[in-house]
This record gives C-alpha cells, structure tokens and sequence, in this order.
C-alpha cells in the first residue's frame, strides 16, 4: 500500500465524488417525485392510469439498471432521442428508484387507519384534500424506513454507471487500475469514498426514521 499513489489519486476521485452526489441527488429527487406520484395513483385506484403505472412498476423493478441504462445509451440514438452519458444515468435511476419508491410509500399508505379516511370523507373532503390533509402526513410518516432504505440502494447503483462511461467514483477506480495496475490503492479509495457518503447518509436516515416512529403519526 503506496500512500503517495493514494494522494496523487485524491483530485480525480474528489470529481468522481462531486459528480456521484450530483448524479444521485438529482435521481433520488426524481424518484421520489415519481413514486409519490405513481402511489397515490394506486391509492385512488384511477382508471386508465393504475394499469400504466402497474406495467411499468413490474418493468422497471424487473429488469436490472445496467439494461435499461444500455437501452437509453445505445437504443435512444436509434429512436432520434440522443442523450448525454449522465443524463442516460439520472433518467435510469429515475426510473429503477420511482418503482420502488412508490412501493414504499404505498406500504405507508396502506398502513393509515380506514377511520382516518372516513372521517375525512365525512367532512367533505375532496379527493385532493384527503391526501394532502390526511394521507400525506401520515403515509409519508410510515413510509421513511422503506424510503431510507431505497435511498441508500440507490447511491450504491450509480456504481452501474461505469457501463456508459460516466467518470463517477467506480469508473475513476477502474480507470485508474487500468492505466497504473495499483488496485489495493484504488480500491482502497474507493471504498472509504463510499464510506464517507454512505455511513453518514445512513446516521442521518436512522435518527430521522426513529423521531417519526415516535412523533405524532409514527408507529
């Protein structure tokens, strides 16, 4: 183990770490948006809508990240619709993380009392007003551990990037062992990169998950 090897690495994987928070940022927004969304479909059960967002639930939690990012790389083009490397990576990771976030948040949902819907209803609630005075609250409440645990997953799966040439943090490691063959300290790197993002992440998202489960609509 070279520690000046090691510290000469350091500003190509300091970019690599600034463009996988950025990547990851930016597709975890997406997939929240999309699977709050896509939930509160399955919730009301609206027509047309709930079979579309079925089919594509099972197809985006069914096929694995590196085929739907080769789709949108090399099948995009093809189509007319080209995309850059990273923008292939955020809709990927959209579009894999808005299925299992509306999983998640529709375990949330279901877990609200049918009283709390009731009286809602019973006070004229409209459609809109029932979830965002009463479902939402609630269900996102109940939905935090399943939502933390879907964030964590996916930051470890912009690793799959590498596969179209992203300089995220594995492609700079697999790059630099390629040109330099010093692998111990690049995986070396590599790992403590991911430690840095994850292990703090991780904290934030425990600590979060226990003052829900303890606050006022938290089991």
């Amino acid at each position: 183990m070279s520690w000046a090897i090691i510290q000469q690495s350091l500003p190509l994987f300091a970019k690599g770490f600034v463009l996988t928070l950025k990547l990851a940022t930016l597709g975890i927004i997406g997939a929240i948006i999309v699977g709050l969304i896509c939930s509160l479909i399955y919730y009301f059960k609206l027509p047309i809508l709930t079979p579309i967002v079925t089919i594509y639930t099972e197809v985006a939690r069914n096929t694995p990240l590196l085929i739907q990012l080769f789709f949108l790389y090399y099948a995009f083009p093809i189509l007319g619709w080209r995309l850059t490397a990273s923008q292939c990576g955020i809709i990927g990771l959209i579009f894999l993380g808005g299925s299992y976030m509306a999983a998640g948040f529709t375990g949330g949902f279901d877990g609200i009392t049918k009283s709390q819907i009731e009286a809602g209803q019973a006070i004229g609630f409209t459609r809109w007003q029932l979830a965002r005075y009463v479902i939402l609250p609630q269900g996102l409440a109940l939905s935090v551990p399943a939502l933390a645990a879907n964030v964590i997953f996916l930051i470890k799966e912009t690793s799959i990037f590498t596969v179209i040439a992203i300089p995220e943090l594995t492609n700079t490691a697999l790059d630099l062992i390629g040109m330099y063959y010093h692998t111990n300290e690049y995986l070396f790197v590599l790992v403590i990169a991911y430690a840095i993002i994850l292990i703090p992440l991780s904290l934030i998202l425990t600590y979060l998950e226990r003052r829900v489960r303890y606050g006022t609509f938290g089991h």
